[in-house]
């Protein structure tokens, strides 16, 4: 059938039941593949005759989930490896060559900017970082030798929104391949290729698997953008093994109803908090205070879960918060059922510099919340606890 609707999709998408009829989807533990014939084998290498070769990068339960979350994300394609850090990394270097410029925005995950600094650079690679949402900061960074823009839209932790569309008719003016991660969304909420993005990159392990039990990564774009990718991916071996990949394909049949309860709880804890004394301010886009609101209303179907707010004074003050939940988990993963809560300054940007930390608008007295399935309430008295020491 076609012109399925997301949820569908999410649940009947990508998989071929074998000669063995099973109605949930088999994991395929196996390193190699068998041929009929030594021509078989030749063909399959050659890729005269498609099929499964060696699991490094053909096994059939990775292959479904790269094509349900394909189907769900609108992309020709998509390639899954071993993190959401691994798919970053094999976009920079199977499309980035030496002599190349990258545009970044300052506003994303701590890591990558890390990733960029300290690994991508030593390809003589440069970089440009600029304000998220400053259309015209991506616009003046651009020089003769720019080939990618790269960002997270919204921003982790602070949930700062960039207009995809008008970015992607900057980029696509000069030729240059726009990269968003959507993996504080996912695309339950948002789908950046039917906004002008050319490649989506997700980190699997958030949202997608939805229970924090294991890491994945993903890189979506059009058939030519993957094929470059897969053969980098191939020949490296960040591979997502085939239980991994069994986890996050049955992650993706809940995505949706587990998005909109994510999103759900979290406004009204970002509500909730945005009236106590002492918090300074909430940084969430489903609150009309959020400069970046109205914008985000009109590319995405949700929020999200993350909810950043910060508390007078500073990491003392957070540190005791923190120290003080008792149903929160006090880790620095995001996306689970479980809800989270971890302080940025010293754990998520913590490699980064003061100077960087302030242009990502990390404060001392920043809180990350990673708002899961517990009641509400319960999690509100759980963050109040904090408050009132």
């Amino acid at each position: 059938m076609k012109n399925l609707q997301f949820d569908t999709k999410a649940i009947r998408e990508g998989y071929q039941t074998t000669n063995e009829q099973e109605h949930s989807e088999a994991i395929f533990l196996t390193s190699s593949f068998k041929f009929d014939s030594a021509e078989q084998a030749a063909a399959r290498f050659s890729k005269e005759e498609p099929g499964n070769i060696y699991a490094r990068f053909t096994n059939p339960t990775v292959d479904a989930f790269e094509r349900k979350l394909a189907a769900l994300e609108g992309a020709q394609a998509c390639v899954a490896t071993a993190s959401g850090m691994a798919a970053i990394f094999a976009t920079i270097m199977a499309l980035i060559k030496s002599g190349d410029h990258i545009v970044a925005s300052r506003n994303m995950f701590g890591t990558s900017i890390v990733l960029l600094n300290t690994i991508v650079s030593k390809f003589d690679i440069t970089i440009s970082y600029v304000d998220l949402n400053d259309l015209l900061q991506w616009k003046n960074a651009i020089q003769d030798n720019t080939k990618l823009f790269l960002l997270e839209t919204p921003s982790n932790p602070s949930g700062e929104v960039v207009d995809i569309t008008a970015l992607s008719e900057i980029s696509q003016a000069k030729n240059i391949l726009l990269a968003v991660d959507n993996a504080i969304l996912s695309p339950a909420l948002q789908t950046p290729i039917k906004l002008g993005a050319d490649i989506v990159i997700h980190s699997a392990t958030k949202y997608i698997d939805g229970q924090g039990r294991c890491l994945a990564g993903a890189i979506l774009g059009s058939q030519e953008i993957i094929e470059q990718i897969s053969a980098f991916t191939r020949a490296t071996g960040p591979s997502l093994s085939a239980f991994n990949a069994w986890i996050v394909l049955k992650g993706l049949d809940t995505l949706s109803l587990r998005m909109k309860a994510h999103c759900e709880n979290a406004l009204k804890i970002a509500i909730w908090l945005e009236s106590q004394p002492q918090v300074k301010k909430v940084h969430y886009l489903g609150l009309k205070s959020h400069p970046h609101h109205q914008l985000a209303k009109t590319q995405q179907l949700g929020f999200g879960g993350i909810v950043s707010f910060e508390i007078k004074g500073g990491q003392v003050a957070a540190f005791r918060l923190i120290n003080a939940t008792e149903i929160f988990s006090i880790t620095a993963n995001l996306g689970d059922t479980k809800s989270t809560i971890t302080h940025p300054t010293t754990t998520t940007h913590g490699r980064l510099s003061d100077e960087e930390r302030e242009n990502a608008h990390i404060t001392d007295g920043l809180i990350r919340l990673s708002i899961g399935l517990e009641d509400a309430d319960d999690l509100i008295a759980d963050i109040n606890k904090g408050l009132l020491v």
